[in-house]
């Protein structure tokens, strides 16, 4: 058993199931180079796990080598999806379904190779459903986009692609809490202001207004903020709060615990190896903040 602050994950993401909790994650000893798997681990109280177990091996002829990033899985009539992003050096990174009958897999493809445009750049989807339809929310960023746009598709009813056009829900660059990353230039080379967005996770009504949690680079560093849908629905007039909910911390997300209360759920310090998965109550964030 391993207790929740010794597993060496970035990106947590909780489903929880029949009571237990199913913990998975980009695996911090491959995040910035060659990758090859998922894992997840099991506990009923958030606070012992089970595993890792795999829940994805990179199988033989796979296009992707790198870049395994920020899975989330979710239960659909009886079946688990598996959201991930996926690169390779002579690709554009992009995000895949994959599916599985048990949420510790083994999950496989459900279909293209990447579901998000092949000549964008697109990392950390999560899935949203909205009056009976299901929508990938996801980041489209550098080199073909330096604000940081937070994007949405319709997914296709199969979870083998996506429909329609994709449309952009608002921008990290128009926080006002964001900054241009300062190591813009030293690291991809980029002389331009750059903002990144990524870390989609919809945390409900406040209200009436939608709200949704994403990271992007603050005075502290990798930080939490909230946009807002005055509409109270996906495409609506989304703007940005000026609360941040984490620093040195990110890529978080929300979940209602089996004891009713909803925790929210990121990686801190934001230091590889050393993050780990943190849990937090997100109304008492939200009274900090």
């Amino acid at each position: 058993m391993l207790k929740t602050g010794d597993i060496p994950i970035r990106d947590p993401y909780v489903l929880v199931h029949q009571g237990k909790y199913y913990l998975y994650g980009t695996r911090n000893t491959s995040v910035w180079g060659k990758a090859d798997g998922f894992d997840a681990y099991v506990s009923a109280d958030l606070n012992l796990w089970e595993g890792p177990y795999e829940v994805f091996h990179r199988p033989d002829g796979f296009w992707a080598d790198e870049c395994y990033w920020a899975p989330e899985c979710i239960c659909k009539d009886g079946v688990f999806y598996l959201t991930a992003t996926f690169g390779a050096a002579d690709r554009k990174k992009g995000i895949m379904f994959l599916k599985s009958g048990s949420p510790l897999g083994p999950f496989t493809p459900t279909g293209a190779e990447r579901v998000t445009p092949a000549d964008w750049t697109c990392i950390d989807g999560t899935v949203y459903k909205e009056d009976d339809k299901y929508w990938l929310i996801f980041s489209h960023g550098f080199p073909e986009d330096l604000s940081g746009s937070m994007m949405a598709m319709q997914i296709r009813a199969d979870f083998t692609g996506l429909t329609g056009e994709p449309v952009r829900l608002f921008k990290a660059s128009d926080a006002p809490w964001a900054r241009p990353v300062p190591f813009a230039k030293t690291e991809f080379g980029i002389d331009e202001p750059l903002f990144f967005v990524d870390g989609p996770s919809v945390i409900g009504k406040e209200d009436g207004k939608l709200q949704m949690i994403f990271s992007s680079w603050g005075t502290g560093g990798y930080t939490v903020g909230i946009a807002e849908s005055d509409s109270g629905k996906l495409f609506g007039n989304w703007h940005h709060l000026n609360k941040i909910i984490c620093k040195d911390s990110g890529h978080g997300m929300v979940f209602t615990g089996t004891d009713g209360r909803r925790r929210l759920a990121v990686h801190a310090p934001n230091d590889t190896p050393n993050e780990r998965p943190v849990f937090l109550y997100l109304d008492e964030l939200r009274k900090e903040s």
